[in-house]
């Protein structure tokens, strides 16, 4: 192929997709954020760090997650990293609706987002911006606070949650 040249596409199978893709073991987080009403957030394993120079952090909620707009809405948001003892948080954050704080433990942070109880380390941001991404949005958010407790991380590999080897 030459130099500048596009490579054939091609239809990928979901199935496959989510295959290959889940060989690529994840950190799981929750993010939230405070509303007027109380406390919202959600699930999401799709975080990373982007930059050190502004300090920046991307996400990447599902655009069918009807707490991604409350939060944006908010302005700011607090990424939790959850530990390896916090799977059935993880699982509570992942579904749609109810009160997914009942009998959470969290305190605000210094942007008012929640951070949670427990979790290994938290990084509190102001959304800046977010683009189209598929069936997803790609979300900025630059960096005003963060922390570490420490212990070990929750990891998502091959469909199913899994913890780092002694």
């Amino acid at each position: 192929m030459k130099a500048g040249a596009k490579p054939p596409a091609h239809d990928i199978d979901q199935a496959r997709f989510r295959e290959v893709l889940g060989n690529f073991a994840t950190g799981v987080t929750v993010v939230t954020a405070l509303e007027p009403d109380g406390p919202v957030g959600f699930t999401c394993q799709a975080f990373t760090s982007l930059s050190l120079d502004p300090p920046m952090v991307a996400l990447a909620p599902a655009k069918t997650s009807t707490s991604w707009p409350r939060i944006a809405a908010a302005g700011y948001f607090c990424v939790n990293i959850l530990g390896e003892h916090q799977e059935a948080l993880s699982r509570a954050f992942a579904v749609s609706g109810g009160d997914k704080f009942s009998g959470v433990g969290w305190h605000e942070g210094a942007s008012g987002a929640p951070v949670l109880d427990g979790s290994i380390a938290w990084v509190e941001c102001t959304f800046v911006m977010s683009h189209d991404a598929g069936d997803h949005e790609l979300v900025i958010g630059r960096v005003l606070d963060l922390g570490v407790s420490g212990g070990a991380p929750l990891l998502f590999f091959r469909g199913g949650f899994a913890s780092l080897a002694p």
